[in-house]
């Protein structure tokens, strides 16, 4: 374990997200997402929740400022326009770790794509249906690192 790290990010996560470059996109997706079909590169995250592995990633990654839109979810049944309780629950994370930013609904094969171009999926075992989202790395700006 480590001070200021959430504990649920383990060390396959952690050099993951620490080797991610501006503009890269990591996709955390639920139980029922074809992840290993889909992925470049996939971590289990087998027994975790998708909600508090998101609040604890957008803890440590920064998201992309350089770009109008950089929160990606699933919608229902493909439709933007509808959206389950999770998407909710994610918005509210997102509101809270990534101020500023707004969580875009995609149709189902735009999100599809766009996982698969992703660098690295998340595979949680998050039981409920769509509860899939994509996070565009930002950068840290020379202010936030202490040396």
């Amino acid at each position: 374990m480590l001070i200021g790290i959430p504990p649920m990010l383990g060390p396959e996560l952690l050099f993951t997200l620490r080797s991610m470059g501006h503009g890269d996109e990591i996709a955390l997706v639920d139980g029922n997402y074809p992840a290993l079909e889909h992925a470049r590169r996939l971590i289990r995250a087998d027994g975790l929740p998708l909600i508090p592995l998101l609040d604890a990633i957008l803890q440590v990654l920064p998201v992309d400022d350089f770009v109008p839109e950089a929160l990606f979810r699933a919608s229902v049944k493909g439709d933007p326009a509808l959206a389950d309780p999770v998407h909710e629950e994610m918005t509210q994370v997102c509101a809270r770790r990534a101020k500023g930013f707004k969580l875009v609904a995609l149709a189902g094969d735009a999100f599809y794509a766009r996982v698969k171009a992703a660098h690295t999926i998340i595979a949680t075992s998050e039981p409920r249906l769509y509860a899939n989202i994509i996070i565009r790395k930002g950068v840290i700006y020379p202010r936030e690192i202490d040396l």
